[in-house]
């Protein structure tokens, strides 16, 4: 394919001879376009339009329409020499018309690859396609002032963008208006140049763009003049340079410039340059431009630009540490460019934890790969900071806001590679800086990178055909069928980090047409075991990072190309690979070196400048940190936030006359070097030079020889005082000027002497300092020396200002020379906004004095005023205008302190100015008048601190203080001392200058164990000197025995402790202290009561420490109440020995709990368990041994005993349950489960919220269990809402129950139905006693069985055998007598009678059976066995409702059984068995207490014996109510 493809080019070229560039026409693209759309037209199609091609001219003259005069002298001078280039232009068109035969005779060959491309274009069509050009640009030949277009066509996947150049230059537009247009139209971009000039002469290029690669066509344009007029076509290549934007026609000069400037990241900045544009033309503003560190900046989302309206303006909304740097404003005028540059600092925002590092910057990627990038950044300063341990980077998707983290440990190097991106995705990336206090705030985002494939436009071959399209084809097509790939080569690590290294190779070739992936393996050198590393990932691009490898071995690796055919061989192994050298460094060497001498030079009064010396080993560096600190302080602070690139740089931001010392650290990739030494420290002060000029030159007096002048001070002093003036005059009319001293004039004032009158004279000034004289002054206005005559004074002079502030100011001036035919009464000052010539008077009345206080301004507008003075003839001429003041207060300006010295008591002023210099002094005055050395007043400078104490002030102190600091912008204050503040300061001083010593705490008495008792009294402070004495009753104590005097100095207390307190110790105490000047005494009267309260306190105390010596009770009985209302009585002993006993008691009688009190523990305890009534009385503790022995008691009764009762109260209201309902034969009952419940709880029942006594209605009491309340024979009348109230003396707790509705009617129901049963249990038949369970008999005896019976109605009897009714007979005899006996006698038994004998006894109620077993044995035989029958209980006749809730029998008197012979009954189906035991009608609440028992009484009744069973519940059923837990 390939030697096919040279053939058609060398073919091609063969048969075209001519140069195509001239003979390109807008048909001739029409047909090309048509060939390259439908391949399948036949040759004479195209032969057809071929020849109207060749029909039309190549070029046309252009018609002009409506021309103006201009254009029509134009148009003539071109007219006149067409002719001459006619000749020229038919032999133009004869070539062309050979060019298009020549065309249509290799139709075939572009058939051929039409066919070709269009078969490339079906095989991708549905895959992400390169840019590629359908309709390629063709070159053009045109006349001067005459417009051409270049267009083309282009494909791609996804559509590219097309961007223009010129030469190699984008071509913007907008830098010439009307010069280019721009087009795209129906997938046609077109560039259209209008009237082309000569330099337009050059190679255009359109390059197509797409995030798979890029296509680039070119074309060269050739711009021709008419013959005789210019000379011959320029030629790419000999076209001079133009810049891109051609200067303006307008005049620009710039007025108000941004000054330097600090920002924190995340805030928005502005920066403005204001402008005069002559011609103002709103529609055509002028061309500016801003640079960054000499970097054209373009409009973006971060960076906004804007002109007009007199100014232009740079607004930076979201501020990063990228920002910072020198920004450049460059405006275009009609002599060149205006331009102003000031340093733009950009500080760290606030961390987001203390101590974190600042965000790094200048985030970029490098080497796009398809799932690899290599991330780039700038590390940031750290000063005060720990050092930085490493970073964090991280990625977004272009389009989300979701951050992922691409490593997991921190990265020691500003280079990151990040792999495992998507083909064809965007991406945006940051970085965060760790150190041991955490994580720092991240960089800035970096501009969106997209993971594409490098090589694919390596693999492209771009064949081109001079005038046609070129032809595009892969290095697949040219490889023909390859499967299996071939090995890549030049494997090698291109970074080598300690934190990992990149390995990097270049793609195999062939590599075939599959989708291509490597696989790498590394070995131990020397070693040969080689292991795969990526087995998980399947790596797309030619690059990989190897991140865990020893520091201390060598290792090599080899990779391998894997597609779907195959793997290709290993690639070469790699040189042996080291992370660190021998010696253990890292390779390459690490950060740069410190750098060398740094030193620092005066710049401004606000700044310094500062250079260094580079470091010797700069291992690619990045730029240099510096860092300052004020001389003394040990905190650094970063003077720069990104690193600078030169070896200068100039710190702003310094505080006026403050002394800093600086230092550099160089950066690099790896991180900051070691600091530089420090420089030497520098104060700020403004660089020595010569002053500026002077100006203002004004006469303020004549006599007719002489003229007295004034002027204002230089603008700049130079750094330094000036101290000198020299005058210059001369004749307005002569051009030379003659010295007027020789000697330096000190003042601002002068009188030059020995001039002629009449003469206009013309002068000059300059001002020196100790760097020498200065510029001269522009030259005065002619002034004519003729004496003044004039009755009304002459003007002030000197007009200066004081105490500038947001919206007033002091304005002062010294008094006209000239006072004119009466003295001076007055002054009126005049104000004016700069700019404005409209003056308005300040003061109605003029003042006497020579400075006026203004107030009512507008804060940041500028003024200016004039002083015109009074006296009796008139108002005089007004002084020179002032110079422009603003009305803003200087930055940290402070105002006059006024205070009182806290160690001399001196009543002082003082000012702390906000900048100073060298040569500033602070001149105070009073009332604006300077006071100069004045015996009432001191005045002392300290640094920036300047002090006017006052000696012994009086009245006549009062009045406005003011201190001006000289050589500075204006730094001063004033202060108006008044009366009530001087008298307040004389008071505070008096107290300073004769102090007392402060007391914290009075004198004051405690008492200590064994009846000491301590005097003392504290003191805010005590000095080590201090000294005291303490005064008993008029005589002075001293320490000696049974007195100990002391104190402490730290915590300024003085005590007197007296061992043995008695009676001769009332009286007074006084304690008197001196301390240096100060004093101070305090007193303590101990008489009467207050002595006797101490006294027995005393005693008492000496007592108890007696008591202490031997076993005793730390804690006394006290009560407590555990969670289940066990009661403890408890008590904490102390000094205890195993020998000691311990014993109860309660009212004398001892008690002797279950677990026997154990004093070692420190504690015993006595539980008293379900307290209530019975446990009143008073219960006392012992404790003894050997050494002694002691008591403690407790008097369970009165209030102690209700405490006891409310703190059960408290738990068993917090433990209550719900009521619930329970039905017994008797009524309906509510009940309250608790922890315990005793009658003393203040427990109140309530029905409808009134109170509920107990009666036999309604009955209250409880167990330990449970409140309850019992309805007895309940009615209508008993509905409704009921509660019981229980309360514990705080709060009241509270349980309610609704019986009404459906709630009272099932109760109501349920309580007759026990009811029933109740009566129909107590009534039913039964056996009352009298039958035993078994009888053994000899035959031949007579068998009585005999038992009582009853029941109400009088119960039916019946006997029975084995389950046989027995009829009476002479055998067997049964007799029932006065319904109450029921026997059965069985005459002369014989072993047929044995069996089992049952009697059934019922009634309407129901009954009962009884059995008994009978054996007979032979007389003789032995005796057998006894065998007790089953009894059985028989159904009732009238069978009551099944109970709901099993309730008691009723209480009547139950006989004594005894034992008789057993019957069986005859009806073994109702048995107990079938009865279904009753489940309780409510719920079954979760309660601590166990199981609750019958809460009444179980009444008895005449019961069966152990061996029947009732058809009822029996009474050893459990209780149906819920049980607790």
């Amino acid at each position: 394919m390939a030697t096919k493809a040279v053939t058609l080019q060398k073919k091609h070229a063969t048969k075209i001879s001519t140069d195509y560039r001239y003979h390109h026409s807008k048909h001739v693209v029409k047909q090309h376009h048509t060939v390259r759309k439908s391949s399948s037209k036949s040759v004479n199609q195209v032969q057809a339009q071929a020849t109207e091609a060749m029909a039309e001219p190549a070029y046309t003259i252009p018609v002009f329409r409506q021309r103006s005069s201009e254009d029509i002298e134009e148009y003539q001078r071109v007219s006149t020499h067409v002719e001459k280039g006619l000749a020229a232009i038919q032999e133009e068109l004869h070539r062309m018309r050979v060019a298009t035969k020549t065309q249509v005779e290799n139709l075939a060959i572009q058939r051929e690859v039409q066919e070709m491309m269009t078969k490339k274009v079906d095989l991708y069509e549905e895959v992400h396609r390169l840019p590629d050009f359908l309709v390629a640009l063709r070159p053009h030949t045109v006349w001067e002032k005459t417009p051409v277009k270049l267009f083309c066509t282009v494909q791609g996947k996804p559509n590219p963008i097309v961007k223009w150049y010129k030469g190699g230059a984008p071509i913007d537009p907008l830098s010439a208006p009307g010069k280019y247009k721009i087009e795209k139209k129906y997938g046609v971009h077109s560039l259209i140049i209008s009237r082309c000039v000569v330099s337009d002469t050059a190679e255009y290029s359109a390059v197509a763009i797409n995030q798979y690669g890029t296509a680039t066509s070119k074309a060269t344009v050739t711009v021709k003049r008419a013959a005789g007029i210019a000379a011959e076509s320029c030629h790419l290549g000999l076209v001079p340079h133009l810049t891109e934007i051609h200067p303006s026609k307008l005049e620009v000069t710039l007025l108000e410039h941004f000054k330097v400037s600090f920002g924190v990241e995340g805030s928005s900045i502005s920066l403005v340059c204001t402008m005069v544009v002559v011609p103002d033309l709103p529609n055509v503003p002028p061309i500016a431009q801003w640079y960054r560190d000499d970097k054209l900046l373009k409009p973006s989302k971060l960076v906004e630009m804007s002109v007009g309206g007199g100014a232009a303006r740079l607004t930076l909304p979201h501020l990063a540490k990228d920002d910072e740097g020198l920004y450049t404003l460059r405006i275009f005028t009609k002599d060149g460019t205006a331009e102003h540059s000031a340093y733009l600092f950009v500080e760290d925002a606030a961390p987001s934890v203390a101590g974190a590092p600042g965000a790094p910057m200048s985030v970029k990627a490098y080497d796009v790969n398809k799932d690899y990038v290599l991330v780039a950044w700038k590390p940031p300063n750290t000063t005060n900071e720990p050092l930085i341990t490493g970073y964090f980077v991280d990625r977004c998707e272009a389009g989300s806001d979701t951050w992922v983290q691409c490593n997991d440990s921190p990265v020691k190097v500003c280079k990151y590679p990040v792999h495992g991106l998507s083909l064809g995705h965007a991406y945006h990336f940051r970085v965060r800086a760790v150190n041991s206090a955490g994580i720092g705030r991240p960089s800035r985002k970096s501009d969106k990178v997209t993971a594409i494939d490098p090589a694919e436009s390596e693999r492209l071959q771009v064949i081109k055909l001079d005038g046609k399209p070129d032809i595009v084809i892969k290095d697949d097509d040219l490889e023909g069928d390859v499967t299996i790939p071939g090995e890549p080569t030049d494997v090698h690590a291109s970074e080598i980090f300690r934190s990992y290294v990149v390995l990097s190779w270049k793609p195999p070739s062939p590599r075939g047409r599959a989708p291509l992936w490597y696989v790498i393996e590394k070995c131990l050198e020397g070693t040969g075991a080689w292991q795969k590393i990526n087995t998980a990932v399947k790596l797309q691009s030619p690059r990989y990072p190897v991140f865990d490898l020893q520091d201390e071995k060598s290792y090599q690796f080899r990779v391998y190309s894997v597609n779907m055919y195959g793997s290709s061989e290993a690639s070469m192994p790699t040189k042996p690979i080291r992370k660190v050298d021998e010696h253990g460094s890292e390779r390459p060497v690490g950060v740069p070196s410190a750098p060398g001498q740094v030193v620092a030079t005066r710049n401004t009064k606000s700044s310094v400048f500062v250079q260094w010396d580079p470091p010797k080993h700069l291992n690619n560096l990045m730029g240099y940190y510096i860092d300052g600190r004020v001389a003394g302080d040990k905190q650094w602070f970063p003077c720069n936030h990104k690193p600078f690139r030169d070896t200068r740089f100039v710190v702003h931001g310094l505080v006026p006359g403050d002394t800093y010392v600086f230092r550099v650290q160089a950066v690099n990739q790896y991180g900051l070097s070691d600091e530089s030494q420090e420089s030497s420290p520098i104060s700020v002060e403004p660089a020595l030079a010569t002053p500026s000029a002077p100006f203002g030159i004004t006469m303020l007096s004549c006599d007719g020889s002489s003229i007295t002048l004034a002027w204002k001070t230089p603008k700049h002093c130079g750094g330094s005082k000036i101290n000198a003036y020299y005058i210059d005059k001369r004749d307005a009319d002569t051009v030379k000027w003659k010295e007027v001293n020789a000697t330096a004039i000190k003042e601002r004032i002068c009188t030059i002497d020995h001039l002629t009158t009449g003469t206009f004279y013309e002068f000059m000034v300059q001002a020196a300092n100790m760097a020498g004289v200065g510029v001269p002054s522009a030259p005065s206005a002619p002034m004519k020396c003729e004496a003044w005559t004039i009755a009304e004074p002459g003007p002030a002079y000197d007009l200066n200002f004081s105490e500038v502030r947001g919206h007033s100011l002091v304005i002062l001036w010294k008094a006209p020379v000239y006072t004119g035919a009466s003295p001076i009464t007055g002054y009126f000052v005049d104000m004016a906004k700069k700019g404005s010539s409209h003056f308005v008077t300040l003061n109605e009345e003029a003042v006497g004095h020579r400075y006026l206080h203004v107030t009512g301004l507008e804060e940041g507008e500028s003024y200016v005023f004039k002083v015109r003075a009074v006296n009796a003839e008139g108002i005089g001429k007004a002084s020179q205008a002032s110079e422009p003041v603003c009305a803003e207060a200087l930055p940290g300006t402070k105002e006059i302190v006024c205070g009182v010295d806290e160690d001399s008591g001196d009543i002082f002023l003082s000012l702390e100015a906000c900048e100073i210099c060298e040569s500033s002094q602070f001149v105070w005055s009073k009332n604006y008048k300077p006071i100069g050395d004045c015996p009432r007043v001191a005045v002392t400078t300290k640094g920036r601190t300047s002090r006017l104490s006052f000696n012994a002030p009086d009245k006549d102190d009062l009045g406005r203080y003011s201190v001006v600091v000289t050589d500075t912008d204006g730094v001063s204050a004033s202060h108006t001392l008044t009366e009530d503040a001087l008298n307040s300061m004389l008071e505070l001083s008096y107290a300073i200058r004769h102090p007392v010593i402060p007391l914290k705490h009075e004198l004051n008495y405690e008492i200590l164990e064994k009846g000491h008792v301590r005097f003392w009294m504290q003191a805010m402070k005590l000095s080590p000197a201090a000294s005291y004495r303490f005064i008993v009753n008029d005589k002075e104590v001293t320490s000696g025995e049974g007195i100990k005097i002391s104190h402490d100095v730290a915590t300024g207390v003085i005590q007197m402790t007296v061992d043995h307190f008695t009676k001769a110790n009332e009286g007074t105490y006084t304690v008197q202290i001196h301390d240096g000047r100060a004093k101070n005494q305090s007193s303590l009267v101990l008489v009467g009561d207050v002595f006797k309260a101490a006294l027995k306190e005393a005693e008492f105390q000496r007592k108890e420490h007696i008591r202490k010596q031997g076993p005793h009770f730390s804690e006394y009985l006290s009560f407590s109440v555990a969670e289940d209302c066990t009661v403890m009585l408890v008590c904490k002993v102390a000094n205890v020995k195993k020998e000691s006993t311990f014993h109860w008691y309660k009212d004398e009688e001892e008690l002797v709990p279950e677990t026997p009190p154990n004093v070692m523990s420190g504690s015993c305890a006595l539980p008293i368990p379900l307290f209530s009534r019975k446990d009143h009385g008073i219960y006392k503790a012992t404790l003894g041994d050997d050494r002694g022995k002691d008591t403690s008691l407790l008097d369970v009764s009165g209030e102690v005993f209700d405490d006891i009762i409310n703190a059960i109260a408290h738990i068993a209201g917090s433990s209550a349950s719900e009521m619930v309902l329970q039905c017994t034969p008797e009524g309906i009952r509510l009940q309250c489960y608790m922890t315990y419940y005793t009658e003393e709880m203040k427990t109140v029942w309530k029905h409808r919220d009134s109170k509920i006594a107990s009666s036999e209605k309604m009955r209250i009491g409880g167990t330990s269990e449970m409140a309850w309340m019992q309805i007895c024979d309940p009615s209508d009348k008993e509905k409704g809402h009921y509660s019981i109230e229980i309360s514990d003396g705080v709060k009241t707790h509270t349980r309610s129950f609704d019986l009404s509705g459906q709630a009272y009617t099932d109760a109501y129901e349920e309580y007759l139905r026990l009811k029933a049963a109740a009566f129909a249990e107590k009534n039913r038949g039964r056996v009352v006693g009298g039958l035993p369970d078994v009888v053994t008999i000899m035959e031949e005896k007579s068998l009585s069985l005999t038992c009582t019976v009853w029941g109400e109605p009088t119960p039916e009897v019946t006997w029975f055998k084995n389950e046989q009714e027995v009829a009476s007979s002479e055998h067997t005899k049964i007799t029932f007598d006065g319904g109450k006996f029921a026997s059965l006698v069985i005459n002369k038994v014989t072993p047929e009678d044995s069996g089992k004998y049952s009697i059934h006894v019922r009634n309407k109620y129901g009954g009962e059976f009884v059995e008994i077993t009978v054996s007979v044995y032979k007389h003789g035989e032995q005796i057998p066995e006894p065998k007790l029958g089953q009894p059985k209980a028989v159904t009732p006749a009238v069978t009551p409702v099944p109970p709901k809730s099993p309730a008691p029998p009723p209480k009547t008197p139950t006989p004594t059984p005894h034992k008789a012979p057993s019957v069986k009954s005859p009806t073994p189906a109702s048995t107990p068995a079938s009865t279904p035991i009753p489940k309780s009608p409510t719920p079954t609440p979760k309660s601590p207490t166990p199981t609750p028992k019958s809460p009444t009484p179980t009444p008895k009744s005449p019961t069966p014996p152990r061996s029947m069973k009732s058809p009822t519940p029996p009474r050893f059923m459990k209780s149906p109510t819920p049980p607790r837990k």
